[in-house]
């Protein structure tokens, strides 16, 4: 398999199926948000993605493996980072589209951006937009997603409405929960105001479940579903939750088993999905030498190579 700088996967995702991941940001963590719960290690917000890869780059990367990896069911554009930052993003979802045959286009994006028209204009061109919107209240926002102070809460609420009445495709909307800062009753009562007017297809309700940069503790599955019994029964909630995605067993090297884990920590049900039993050895054999560390969120152990020392857990 060819080692890519910008293309990553197949990775077996838990809600739109198996993904094969295109990195806008692949050097550093660069986004508008420092998340308390990011599976990326803590880093300043900014404002601008510094040195972004050509699109031409991308692309070339982008056909090569999709050559080498036909069996996928979507193309995901994601960051380390926030993609929407990204500056050539709408002339890399044309060229994305112009090749993309059945393949279905997806982009997680962090929402702070959409009330602009040019960004509108460009992800309605994609299949499937998910935005993140952990908060209904500044307050909780600023705690919470800890964005730049240029990102304003009530802009992208509007700007969601907004871009719903152009978007033909499936708006997916994600509301992560973290503990005491975004389960109070407030803020549940202000998230019931405001979600009935956003016209999404999906609501996902999640909680803490890989790696995050900061030391918070997720829900329990008890904990989570109290929660969601408390929004609009009108809304379309669903717990999000892992599943087994189908089976896309490749080969891997060592430096790419590497590359994959420092872009995404997998657990060992995702490994088992998406590793051959040859790369499965590379694999225990580069956790047995250290270079892979492992962490434990919840019930989930987690393998990856940049974990917080904060919450590593060495086993």
């Amino acid at each position: 398999m060819t080692r890519y700088r910008t293309i990553f996967g197949p990775i077996p995702s838990r809600r739109f199926g198996t993904s094969l991941g295109i990195d806008l940001s692949p050097g550093e963590k660069q986004c508008n948000y420092d998340c308390l719960y990011c599976e990326l290690a803590a880093a300043k917000a900014v404002e601008t993605i510094e040195n972004p890869p050509t699109v031409d780059e991308i692309m070339s990367e982008l056909e090569a493996a999709l050559k080498e990896h036909p069996d996928i069911d979507v193309i995901t554009i994601t960051a380390n980072g926030e993609p929407t930052l990204y500056p050539f993003l709408d002339e890399l979802i044309d060229r994305i589209n112009s090749v993309k045959n059945g393949y279905k286009t997806l982009i997680l994006t962090n929402a702070s951006t959409i009330h602009l028209s040019r960004i509108q204009k460009a992800l309605a061109k994609l299949d499937t937009v998910k935005l993140s919107l952990d908060c209904a209240t500044p307050e909780c926002f600023k705690k919470l997603d800890r964005p730049v102070k240029s990102v304003d809460l009530e802009k992208i609420i509007e700007g969601i409405r907004q871009f719903r009445k152009i978007y033909k495709g499936e708006l997916v909307l994600e509301i992560l929960m973290v503990k005491g800062i975004n389960t109070t009753d407030n803020e549940i009562e202000a998230f019931n105001r405001i979600l009935p007017t956003l016209g999404a297809d999906r609501i996902d309700i999640g909680t803490v479940d890989r790696p995050p940069a900061y030391p918070i503790e997720p829900l329990s599955y008890r904990e989570l579903h109290a929660i969601v019994e408390k929004f609009d029964p009108s809304l379309p909630i669903r717990i999000a939750g892992r599943y087994r995605a189908k089976e896309a067993k490749s080969s891997f090297s060592e430096d790419e088993i590497l590359s994959t884990l420092h872009k995404r920590p997998l657990t060992m049900e995702d490994i088992g999905t998406l590793f051959d039993e040859d790369t499965i050895r590379r694999f225990e054999k580069l956790l047995k030498t250290g270079k892979i560390k492992t962490k434990k969120v919840g019930n989930l152990t987690f393998y990856g190579t940049g974990f917080s020392k904060h919450n590593e857990k060495k086993m």
